[in-house]
């Protein structure tokens, strides 16, 4: 729900916007399916990973940047007409890709933080920036959920055949492999593995 609701609620993806995605595991792949959904016309998805890029497609990019071979902002601007991304969605919660965000969107555009940042971390940009750039700097706690709202649209979703919940699942675990199942994920090579007890 939270990479769902970071681009339908908190972001307010609309039919034709443009919106890119940082950071494409678990709740980057499940806020480009949303901005898929919700008609966007334009999802772009920025990874370091071709695996997590690829599975992005599947879930309805158009477009995929590996940031560690094109640097996102200027590809971001370039696929969307020199004018930056309506909505961009930072699912990874570093400052570096929190930056890219901000540079990445239009200028009447929204930034959405759904990637939880630690509290040592610190973003700083210059304050003119800030202010002559405009736009929207959003916080997406949970996209925003109302379970009793939201869960049964998901499930309405999925019995359209709209939205292949099963997809967002990509290995089930057994409770003893959860560690191994973190450490996976911190490499990057898992995005969402369920325990199945």
């Amino acid at each position: 729900m939270a990479g769902i609701g970071a681009a339908v609620h908190t972001g307010n993806v609309d039919r034709g916007d443009s919106v890119a995605v940082i950071g494409c595991g678990g709740v980057g792949n499940a806020a480009i399916a949303s901005a898929w959904l919700a008609g966007a016309a334009r999802v772009i998805a920025v990874d370091i990973s071709d695996t997590k890029l690829a599975t992005a497609v599947e879930m309805g990019a158009t477009h995929v940047v590996n940031s560690l071979a094109t640097d996102p902002v200027p590809t971001i601007r370039e696929l969307t007409g020199g004018h930056g991304a309506d909505v961009v969605i930072g699912a990874v919660g570093h400052p570096e890709t929190y930056e890219q965000a901000f540079y990445a969107r239009d200028l009447a555009g929204t930034v959405v933080l759904v990637g939880v940042p630690t509290p040592e971390m610190k973003f700083e940009v210059p304050q003119l920036d800030l202010f002559g750039r405009g736009g929207a700097l959003k916080s997406s706690w949970y996209g925003d959920c109302l379970p009793s709202r939201d869960f049964p649209m998901l499930v309405d979703l999925h019995l359209q055949g709209r939205l292949d919940l099963a997809s967002f699942v990509t290995e089930t675990i057994a409770l003893d492999d959860v560690e191994k199942a973190f450490g996976r994920m911190h490499e990057g090579d898992v995005p969402r593995p369920v325990v199945v007890l």
